[in-house]
């Protein structure tokens, strides 16, 4: 790794809350940070995968909000929070009352950003960066934010998802309109208009959806 994770996660982010979860402060780019502005050429020289855990995704800002507000969704259960990013949903989760949050997610920088907001947040999470999907889990409860952006990615999540909802496990997934979001599987528990930044989004408010796969 070319650049040291915590140092320039620190130096290239502010402190805040997501617009829609204001009880969670995180480590995010602002647009007042060049982590704004660098291209995909400027990311690889610095070792840096893009770095979807600076931002706070609608789909995971509904996602928290309606377990903050719902805490009985995951208190004392044992819980996996999905391509976790920011961590934001993983929080949320054991803020809520959870036993144990399992924040899982690909991206090596990740777990570096997860544990700073974590520590940030006062909880303790647990973090793996095993690819999950297709896998069997131990968590009575699966969280997921926005995860339906690509059509391969969705390929394989559905089977995956349907297929631990069919065991008796608790699937939610955050979304906010994502073209592969397979609404005909799913049942809807709650609609919020989420504040998003416009350099990430086309509007600056996103309907996001809160669904339970069946």
């Amino acid at each position: 790794m070319k650049t040291d994770p915590r140092t320039f996660i620190l130096e290239n982010t502010d402190l805040m809350p997501p617009p829609h979860v204001p009880e969670i402060r995180l480590h995010l780019a602002s647009e007042a940070h060049e982590l704004w502005l660098k291209t995909e050429e400027d990311l690889d020289k610095i070792g840096l995968p893009p770095p979807f855990w600076a931002f706070a995704w609608a789909g995971g800002q509904g996602l928290a909000r309606f377990i903050l507000d719902h805490p009985e969704t995951v208190a004392g259960k044992q819980v996996l929070d999905f391509a976790t990013g920011s961590g934001l949903v993983a929080i949320a989760a054991k803020l809520a009352g959870a036993a144990d949050v399992l924040a899982a997610d690909i991206d090596p920088w990740t777990e570096t950003a997860v544990r700073l907001n974590a520590a940030e947040n006062g909880v303790e999470l647990r973090f793996t960066r095993e690819d999950q999907v297709g896998k069997a889990v131990d968590a009575d409860v699966i969280l997921a934010g926005d995860v339906f952006y690509d059509r391969n990615f969705a390929g394989a999540l559905i089977p995956w998802f349907t297929r631990l909802a069919g065991e008796g496990r608790l699937v939610l997934v955050g979304d906010p309109g994502r073209s592969y979001c397979p609404k005909d599987r799913l049942e809807q528990l709650a609609v919020y208009d989420v504040p998003v930044t416009r350099v990430l989004e086309d509007s600056e408010v996103k309907r996001t959806t809160v669904w339970r796969f069946r």
